[in-house]
């Protein structure tokens, strides 16, 4: 195969057929073996294609060839071979004085999705914002949906790990577009994160109201995804527990949706906790932890937690092992006056304590950006 793919090549730079077909063969040739699994084949096919086509000078056509070697190496994990290969392509997008040639943006989209990809396998997200933020910035391109797809659907992940639920949310349902329309399989995976993201952001809308995402809500990928959904919206952590179980490899083998399921049930037990003090103005924590379904330590922490972040207003009393909630104009149904000044003191306490930990957050916040700089 590799001989008749040489004799093949001589064509590029021969006058028997228009540069146009032999393009039109040679890259057919280059998408159907690029699917092979044989990677010390694929690397040996595109050794010689790339001479070949560096011999006739067929940018197009090496660009091509380049992109393709560039996946197959990015796929492998080969990063330092990746990292080459892009330096090149990147080189060749560019003008005398090293700047992005404009001319050249829909092959820089492809550059700089690969490059995107391989920052974000290697969680460099400082250097996935700064090319993400460049991909952007390029409007003279009109790129394969596939291409935008890729930009897109790293920028959602770059979104999730800083907490942004909602461009999160925004940047998974155009990727999820973008691979729907290049026919990718990619599309079902963007929509369980467009779900995931939806989640977190504690959004009422569904992601299925969409002409794009309804053919899909029946997908078995999804459906578990939706079903997730109804447990937590409906504040039911059993049943939330249990569809994680049993859709393990829908939900929970994915390492990036795995990465959140936390995240997600510190929600859904604020959500549960909220609902059940409710109607209290004192409730035993006991109680709360048995309806979690979490140990008593465990409910504490959690229930500390929501007064210092001003979600529940009242004090815990250890000693007893209650929360005392506060209430609009009625104390906290305590007894008398020097319990209430008692109470004061704690929720002044607590208020104290939760401005120092903001205070905390954001010195840590920025030391890490200086860092990072």
């Amino acid at each position: 195969m590799l001989n008749a793919h040489r004799d093949l090549l001589s064509y590029t730079s021969s006058t028997a057929i228009t540069k146009n077909a032999a393009e039109k063969k040679i890259n057919s040739i280059l998408d159907y073996v690029s699917q092979s699994t044989d990677a010390a084949l694929l690397q040996e096919f595109y050794a010689i294609t790339l001479a070949a086509l560096a011999e006739a000078k067929n940018e197009r056509l090496w660009f091509k060839a380049s992109i393709k070697l560039a996946d197959l190496w990015v796929s492998l994990k080969e990063w330092s071979k990746a990292d080459q290969v892009l330096q090149d392509l990147h080189k060749a997008c560019q003008g005398e004085h090293g700047q992005d040639d404009p001319k050249k943006g829909t092959q820089l989209l492809e550059v700089y999705a690969l490059q995107i990809r391989v920052s974000n396998e290697r969680k460099d997200t400082k250097k996935l914002k700064q090319l993400y933020q460049r991909a952007l910035a390029i409007k003279s391109a009109v790129p394969h949906p596939r291409v935008l797809g890729t930009i897109l659907e790293c920028g959602g992940k770059m979104y999730m790990s800083e907490r942004k639920w909602k461009e999160a949310a925004t940047d998974f349902f155009e990727a999820f577009k973008a691979f729907d329309e290049a026919g990718s399989p990619r599309r079902v995976q963007c929509l369980k994160y467009l779900v995931l993201a939806n989640m977190l952001m504690e959004s009422e809308v569904d992601p299925f109201d969409s002409q794009e995402a309804r053919p899909y809500k029946s997908d078995p990928e999804v459906s578990a995804m939706t079903e997730l959904v109804s447990a937590y919206q409906a504040s039911n952590i059993e049943k939330f527990e249990k569809i994680l179980k049993q859709h393990r490899r829908a939900i929970t083998d994915d390492p990036f949706i795995a990465n959140y399921i936390s995240d997600l049930m510190l929600k859904l037990r604020t959500a549960v906790v909220l609902l059940t003090v409710k109607p209290y103005t004192r409730v035993r924590l006991d109680h709360i932890a048995a309806k979690l379904g979490i140990s008593g330590e465990d409910a504490q922490v959690l229930v500390a937690g929501l007064i210092l972040d001003g979600k529940l207003e009242g004090s815990i009393d250890q000693m007893r092992g209650v929360l005392d909630l506060e209430r609009p104009g009625g104390g906290n149904g305590g007894g008398g006056g020097e319990d209430r000044e008692e109470d004061e003191q704690d929720v002044e306490r607590y208020r104290a304590l939760r401005d120092w930990a903001h205070n905390l957050t954001l010195l840590n916040s920025q030391l890490v950006n200086r860092l990072c700089v």
